[in-house]
């Protein structure tokens, strides 16, 4: 797989968790748990994003 293909998928990645980390923050009774695993999670995949585009450089 490439840089840019990586790249990619991981940014549709994040997309997809900031979405889902907005619906559960816009819920009558949010589960922090859940806010803090998927917010952990889009953390990583940023470091990630941020390893590759370094490599890419």
């Amino acid at each position: 797989m490439s840089y840019s293909t990586r790249l990619d998928a991981l940014k549709q990645r994040h997309a997809s968790l900031e979405t889902r980390i907005s619906d559960e923050d816009r819920r009558p009774r949010p589960d922090s748990d859940t806010l803090m695993r998927l917010k952990l999670e889009k953390l990583h995949l940023k470091e990630e994003m941020e390893k590759l585009l370094v490599l890419v450089d």
